[in-house]
């Protein structure tokens, strides 16, 4: 199997400027239309979106060309909206008949409105999603959900050398037939920064930064990629990318990337969770 048969485009910053790393802004029509050519060139075939993202799915919808599975995440439904109606709105903006996936963009506001639940089932049930299930922020939300007896067919969580904090469920939800999507493999590139610039909120990361950086260079990328890309629950490795030229720097990468040494020490939320950072 080719490694980038296992990963899928993230596709944030074709809608927003985004990442910590970003230097570039929002991603022109025209490279995300260079982005997706490169992708399926390389038989990647998951794109990853959400309603949240900006106009996302909207260049998305102009440019797939029905080469790829698509997957969207969706906001709780205002009082006046139905899930139908949100996925409609996706389904519209992506020019799509049906989704790979639908993902809830807020699983624990299931809890409260548990007929969203219901109807999603109905929607898979009429073929308009192949997939139902969640995008998780922390392993709690996860055991509530399981807890109130929802069970998906997809999830998608952060993962990378820093946060390890899905693998026990990973494991388990793909023992029980669940598709795994992962994110943030680059921690929205936190793992490339000068050490340097970055702000004192990062001290804590800082000396594991150096390391990575005097050890593996510029075998970084495909090494960190390749950590994720070889755990056995992993289905999807969904990657942000700028432009097609970094996309097929990274799978080529992969090919030749070293083994990352075993990390022996555990980082706080607030450097593994981007919601903590510094927002300037």
């Amino acid at each position: 199997m080719k490694p980038s048969s296992k990963i899928g485009i993230g596709s944030v910053q074709f809608g927003l400027p985004y990442g910590i790393s970003n230097s570039t802004g929002q991603t022109s029509k025209e490279e995300v239309a260079e982005i997706l050519d490169c992708a399926y060139n390389n038989g990647i075939r998951i794109l990853d979106t959400a309603a949240a993202y900006g106009t996302s799915e909207r260049v998305i919808g102009e440019l797939h060309n029905g080469r790829f599975q698509l997957v969207s995440k969706f906001m709780p439904p205002a009082s006046d909206e139905s899930i139908a109606d949100l996925l409609c709105k996706s389904l519209d903006n992506l020019q799509a008949d049906s989704l790979y996936g639908f993902l809830a963009h807020r699983p624990l506001e299931l809890l409260s409105n548990p007929k969203v639940w219901v109807d999603l089932q109905a929607l898979k049930a009429q073929n308009k999603i192949l997939k139902i299930g969640f995008s998780l922020n922390s392993p709690e939300e996860f055991y509530q959900l399981k807890t109130a007896g929802l069970n998906p067919d997809l999830v998608q969580f952060p993962f990378n050398y820093f946060d390890n904090r899905f693998k026990e469920i990973g494991e388990q939800l793909k023992a029980e037939g669940c598709e795994i999507h992962t994110r943030s493999v680059f921690l929205q590139g936190l793992f490339f920064l000068d050490t340097e610039q970055l702000s004192p909120f990062f001290e804590e990361c800082k000396p594991q930064l150096e390391y990575l950086h005097h050890y593996y260079g510029t075998q970084l990328y495909g090494a960190l990629l390749q950590y994720v890309l070889q755990q056995d629950f992993v289905d999807v490795v969904v990657m942000g990318v700028e432009n097609a030229e970094q996309l097929q720097y990274n799978i080529s990468a992969v090919y030749k990337a070293p083994v990352l040494t075993s990390l022996n020490t555990t980082f706080s939320d607030q450097i593994i969770m981007p919601m903590y950072w510094p927002k300037n």
